[in-house]
């Protein structure tokens, strides 16, 4: 009879089939995966959800009759790591076939939510859902609650530390919503435990159920009632059997092992007449055509991972319904395993495609966080550079969003990368514009001194001190960094207007001098022709004084026009030093007249500040070298005093001793000439 033929291992394979499934399902409890919330512009990341991956079939699909078996394209391990990707639907199939009151919740951004609303969304889903389908959800609030409430002890502790306390000091508060979360946890994982210990026992009474079911298949060969009221209970027997649901996994080999003996017993002892076996056959038959069509029809279904699904309710139909013809039989069960291999091989290819496109999916990710841990290495220091990296990363974000899901064992780790990287960044950037506004109001405080300074100033007439200050505030205004807006614009048109104050007096003043400089240029050079004109008598004294009327008239004369300034300063000293040079006067004097004219055409140049301090320290220099430089002479000629034959060495030293002391003299002279010009 064709039903003997029926293969014991494939009827068991499909029922680990199933039974793994839903064990699956409670080894993922253990194991949750909870994505974390995005700080600023970044969205929760989750795990990948597809239609396209809402299958985690077994490694085979049923066999039938005789040695006859299909071989399912999902069978290698690596479609079952892409397979994973699915964001837990085979979960929810698996609960689905076992129970009806499968109920899922709504998904939320939980990184919205305060720890007191976190911990009220706990209760509500404890409340309303079974465990096997708010693991993640509850997985996800946890570690969002743990996040809110590690910032908020570590803003305590800065404001702590900020206060001026020591950081070892500070003591963390008792946090009552904490015990709260932590009591909410133990409740979920109690209930938890509490429905896989119904389960198993479910899963007890299913067994206990299906033996049932045996004995009384085993039962019927003992009767002696009319075949059709045997045959129809018999049909009821397996019927019900199909209804029982999964049983404990140790027990399923021995249960089909039972269930295929009776079966074949019953068929063999009954000895059903030819005319309802014909009739059954031909039922039979007539119902597998029938899945041959709606499996060929799968062909044409869009997704195949739904195609997939439905062929393995079809090859569950298949294998309850009983045998057919024999001379059907091959060519029936061959059409229906062509359509199976060709669907198998498109789900192949899906899921190789699927795991192609994760991949490339993780190397744009990774890409993406390498462009904002390059940000993150830039050393920022301004506003506007600042923001130019927020508009950038917050389109990397944008970008990031429109990218897929990464494999299953890079998603959670490439996100919390790129998490990591863009929290850092805001929160630098917050670190940044809070010290900002600090050195802003310092900022402000300084300007405003130097406003009040420079106000103090805008009045006077000392031109060129006046000047030198004012540019030295501006150079420090300069200096200064930023200040709050609402501030800038009225400091600067105080400051401002203080200094174009004092600057148009001056140039008013200056404007009004500028005849007067030329009429100087006219006086200075009808004094350098007189200058010309004049030549030393013998008298020396008088041509010294007549000299020193000179540039006494010189002096008096006051500014000309800049550009003719060094010109006509040169000419004058020239010819100044050269009619000094003609008279019959020591070197010294001289030396010393030329010194003053110097001295004296640095104070018309106005260069005299600028330069006198280093003609002082130079002269100074040189007193001490020669004070020095005498001791040791002195000193020499101590030593070579008792030689006769160091006679012309001793008088050598001599000669330098006077020179050097005639030299001090005049170099003090110089200093005394310095001071009087100050003066």
């Amino acid at each position: 009879m064709e039903a003997n033929d029926l293969n014991k291992s494939s009827e068991e394979q499909m029922n680990l089939n199933s039974e793994l499934q839903s064990e699956n399902m409670e080894k993922k409890d253990n194991n949750p995966e909870q994505p974390e919330e995005q700080k600023e512009q970044l969205p929760q990341e989750s795990n990948p959800v597809s239609e396209e991956a809402d299958s985690k079939e077994e490694n085979s699909l049923p066999e039938q009759e005789s040695s006859e078996s299909i071989e399912t394209s999902a069978s290698n391990r690596e479609e079952k790591e892409v397979a994973e990707h699915s964001s837990g639907e085979e979960e929810k199939v698996a609960e689905t076939r076992d129970s009806d009151k499968s109920k899922h919740p709504e998904d939320m951004d939980y990184g919205a939510l305060t720890r007191e609303e976190l911990l009220k969304r706990y209760h509500e889903l404890l409340n309303n859902f079974p465990t096997g389908t708010i693991k993640d959800h509850v997985e996800t609030i946890r570690k969002e609650f743990e996040r809110k409430s590690a910032a908020e002890l570590a803003k305590l502790k800065t404001d702590f530390v900020a206060s001026g306390e020591p950081a070892d000091a500070f003591t963390p508060p008792h946090d009552n919503l904490s015990d709260e979360m932590q009591n909410a946890i133990q409740q979920y994982r109690k209930k938890r435990d509490e429905e896989r210990t119904k389960k198993e026992e479910e899963k007890k009474q299913n067994l206990v159920a299906k033996y049932e079911v045996i004995e009384g298949i085993k039962e019927l060969a003992n009767r002696q009632e009319s075949l059709h009221e045997t045959f129809d209970e018999f049909r009821a027997l397996q019927q019900r059997w199909r209804e029982i649901g999964s049983v404990p996994q140790g027990e399923v080999h021995d249960m089909w092992e039972n269930y295929h003996l009776q079966v074949e017993n019953f068929y063999n002892y009954i000895k059903i007449n030819k005319e309802l076996r014909d009739l059954d056959l031909k039922k039979n038959y007539e119902a597998k055509l029938e899945l041959c069509e709606k499996a060929e029809k799968l062909l044409l279904e869009p997704s195949i991972v739904k195609a997939f699904k439905i062929l393995q309710k079809y090859h569950n139909q298949w294998r309850e319904t009983g045998p057919v013809p024999r001379e059907k039989k091959e060519e029936l069960w061959e059409r229906f395993h062509e359509t199976t291999v060709k669907l198998n091989q498109k789900h192949q290819e899906h899921y190789e495609n699927l795991k192609e496109q994760l991949q490339k999916n993780l190397e744009a990710k990774q890409e993406l966080c390498e462009k904002v841990e390059a940000l993150l290495e830039q050393d920022l220091k301004s506003p506007k550079e600042w923001e130019k990296n927020s508009k950038a990363i917050i389109e990397i974000q944008k970008i990031w969003k429109t990218i897929g899901f990464a494999p299953k064992k890079d998603n959670q780790e490439i996100y919390l990368r790129f998490r990591t990287a863009c929290d850092k960044f805001f929160d630098n950037k917050r670190d940044f514009f809070k010290q900002y506004k600090d050195e802003q109001q310092n900022n402000l405080q300084i300007k405003n001194e130097l406003v009040e300074q420079a106000e103090s100033l805008k009045d006077s007439t000392d031109w060129k001190n006046t000047t030198d200050e004012l540019i030295r505030i501006q150079k420090k205004w300069k200096e200064t960094g930023p200040v709050p807006r609402k501030h800038s614009d009225i400091i600067w048109k105080k400051f401002r207007g203080a200094c174009d104050h004092f600057f148009n007096r001056k140039s008013e003043f200056f404007s009004k001098k500028d005849e007067a400089q030329e009429e100087n240029l006219k006086l200075k050079e009808e004094l350098i022709e007189e200058l010309k004109q004049y030549e030393p008598g013998e008298n020396n004294e008088k041509s010294f004084t007549t000299l020193q009327e000179f540039q006494r008239r010189w002096s008096e004369i006051g500014f000309v026009p800049i550009k003719e300034k060094d010109r006509i300063n040169q000419e004058f000293r020239n010819l100044i030093n050269a009619r000094f040079d003609h008279l019959n006067m020591d070197e010294s004097n001289k030396a010393l007249q030329k010194f003053r004219n110097k001295l004296e055409n640095w104070q018309n140049e106005g260069q005299f500040d600028d330069r006198i301090n280093q003609e002082r320290n130079k002269i100074i220099g040189k007193l001490k070298q020669l004070e020095s430089d005498i001791i040791l002479w002195e000193n020499n000629i101590g030593f070579f005093a008792k030689s006769k034959s160091s006679e012309a060495l001793v008088r050598d030293f001599l000669n330098k001793i006077e020179n050097g002391k005639r030299t001090i003299k005049m170099l003090n002279e110089k200093l005394d000439l310095i001071e009087e010009i100050e003066k």
